[in-house]
């Protein structure tokens, strides 16, 4: 699913020249679910907006599904990340105005897809992530958790070749950072590529590889033979009750 080799990344800071990574190689195979850690400044954030075709390497070769991604221009690069790439952010990136329902349409809408189609899609992501009893709520009325739950379901609805997602977990507390960890796990199940930067190790331990990075280069590559199954209800359609009254409580999207 995923090939990168000798990739590498420069940045021109004013006289002086950044390494951000070096000579990178990974490969991810179609169904994997991969965390990738490191202290900051260690490159896998740098990692994950090439992944995401939202940077070029300034030296290597990178393939996305096949696709040679490496060297392609910025109107196809855009092609892809709508098409090929769903994004999890630590901050949700939603639109604070319009409906989850209508958040989770904003892909499919630059995709070009009918309205009617848009909608049912947006339905059936939203309920893939326990949300269908509040899809016509602004993420205000959500909690964070709530608001995380969105962003997925936007991140699914193109039927993306892989999930990236950077800190997922990063603004919510522990409870809801567990239910967002099975969720993800649970669509790992169901076949989905997931890449997730994470400075948790609890967290990638629910994953089943780590990638261990430092000063840009890839330290270590950690098989997890038991990964930690998240510890709260696999059954996600049956918490939108138990949500709304944590919404309720305070727990609410900043």
């Amino acid at each position: 699913m995923i090939r990168v080799k000798n990739l590498c990344k420069v940045y021109q800071r004013g006289a002086h020249q950044v390494t951000a990574l070096a000579d990178v190689n990974i490969t991810v195979k179609p169904g994997e679910f991969t965390a990738v850690m490191g202290p900051s400044g260690s490159g896998k954030s740098t990692l994950l907006n090439l992944l995401g075709c939202l940077d070029t390497p300034t030296l290597g070769s990178y393939h996305l599904d096949g696709m040679a991604v490496s060297g392609i221009g910025d109107a196809e690069l855009a092609k892809i990340r709508n098409r090929k790439i769903g994004f999890v952010f630590q901050a949700f990136n939603l639109l604070p105005r319009i409906s989850a329902m209508r958040n989770v349409e904003l892909p499919m809408i630059y995709a070009g897809v009918a309205p009617r189609e848009r909608v049912s899609r947006a339905e059936e992501a939203l309920a893939k992530v326990g949300l269908a009893e509040r899809m016509h709520h602004r993420p205000s009325e959500l909690s964070g958790g709530q608001v995380q739950r969105v962003a997925i379901a936007r991140a699914l609805v193109n039927n993306p070749a892989v999930i990236l997602a950077d800190e997922p977990t990063g603004n919510l507390d522990t409870r809801s950072g567990e239910e967002i960890i099975a969720i993800f796990q649970e669509l790992n199940r169901g076949g989905a590529t997931i890449v997730i930067v994470t400075h948790e190790r609890d967290i990638a331990l629910h994953t089943s590889r780590i990638l261990h990075f430092r000063d840009g280069r890839l330290l270590d590559d950690e098989p997890v033979a038991e990964p930690l199954r998240a510890m709260v209800n696999a059954d996600l359609a049956g918490q939108t009750g138990q949500q709304g009254s944590r919404a309720d409580s305070g727990e609410v999207a900043r």
